[in-house]
């Protein structure tokens, strides 16, 4: 029988979060989805999930709409997200000790051009924290749910040229669990972490993961795709030279080696020019939302065209409507990830991003 549809009521919701610093806000609804999520409370917000199917990196995607990690840092409400007709959900940055972030206060709404600035710089519980978590999620023993992603990360502490082996340590807790593993070096709010982008860094970083998962996947019996987190704010050459790491390293030809690889486009920018002169438009950190639309899809754009058709590619940055997350696909994304969407619009936008989806591929 299908869920009664309470989630329609979000704009109520909404103006009372609104009404609230928005980190707290955020604290309060994560609280409300962990304390309800396994018991009937959790009908204000479950929808029945669209199905959809799609095979991607080797993985059975039941429709074509995640959660895009930062919601969910600790992985306490994945049960919860999932219930709003999610495909996939991904939660983290994990980084392998827990830390505090960055000084209070770190998020700020921008809800003339439906975004969000934030500087929380991976404020978590650390690794084991968030591997109990995880193996407390129902929905992993379910079949035919969800996909799970978690996302991994460097300690603010730790030095740049050291970042592998946070990256490593991460791997090693989160594999078992992972449907795939995100690996974030494109956060603007961790000091120097961007430059893992550059094409020496992400080469040693890439062999590095790519090594240390061969051993995991014997341990363990089963490969888990790794996605590689991207920013926008790569330019034109950049972009280029990313692409052209990826294709020696992780291709053989047109082919993505053993579906073990894909990428996650795009991060939060830290661009400001489509929202000058609003109120908290000059804060530091990363912008996200309706304004990062078309500088993501512009990435998607050029990273398709040096990739092929075969190269899996998560598209994020600026779903607020069905009609964004059909442009992402049209851009060449295979499937799409929402955040900042889901804070001003609820559970409704899934819902209606992946029947878009559907029908634009009917």
């Amino acid at each position: 029988m299908p869920l009664p549809n309470l989630a329609s009521l979000y704009p109520l919701t909404r103006s009372m979060l609104f009404a609230m610093d928005p980190e707290v806000a955020h604290e309060r609804l994560l609280d409300l989805v962990a304390s309800t999520q396994h018991h009937w409370g959790r009908l204000a917000y479950a929808q029945t999930r669209v199905e959809d199917p799609i095979t991607l990196a080797g993985l059975r995607f039941p429709n074509r709409v995640g959660l895009a990690a930062g919601l969910d840092k600790n992985a306490r409400c994945i049960d919860g997200l999932g219930a709003m007709g999610f495909g996939f959900v991904e939660v983290g940055t994990v980084t392998p000790k827990g830390q505090p972030g960055n000084p209070k206060p770190r998020m700020f709404r921008l809800p003339q051009a439906n975004a969000l600035i934030n500087r929380l710089g991976f404020n978590n519980e650390g690794l084991a924290a968030f591997v109990q978590n995880v193996q407390k999620a129902r929905c992993r023993q379910q079949a035919g749910s969800m996909l799970l992603g978690l996302n991994i990360g460097k300690n603010a502490s730790t030095p740049i040229e050291q970042a592998a082996d946070d990256y490593l340590a991460c791997l090693d807790g989160v594999y078992p669990y992972a449907d795939y593993v995100t690996v974030n070096i494109s956060s603007p709010n961790t000091q120097n972490l961007r430059s893992l982008q550059s094409d020496e860094a992400l080469e040693a970083l890439l062999l590095a993961l790519a090594e240390r998962r061969r051993a995991l996947a014997q341990t363990h019996q089963r490969l888990v795709p790794l996605f590689i987190k991207i920013a926008p704010d790569l330019d034109t050459d950049q972009v280029a030279l990313l692409a052209k790491t990826l294709r020696r390293l992780c291709m053989t030809g047109d082919q993505v080696n053993d579906n073990a690889w894909g990428l996650i486009a795009t991060n939060t920018t830290l661009s400001r020019e489509a929202v000058q002169g609003l109120p908290h438009a000059s804060e530091t950190g990363g912008l996200s939302g309706a304004p990062v639309l078309e500088k993501s899809n512009a990435v998607i754009r050029q990273l398709r065209a040096a990739l092929g058709k075969n190269f899996p590619i998560i598209g994020v940055g600026g779903i607020l409507s069905g009609a964004d997350a059909v442009s992402k696909i049209e851009a060449g994304a295979d499937v799409v990830q929402i955040y900042t969407g889901l804070i001003y619009r609820g559970p409704a936008l899934v819902e209606e991003a992946a029947l878009a989806l559907k029908a634009a591929a009917a």
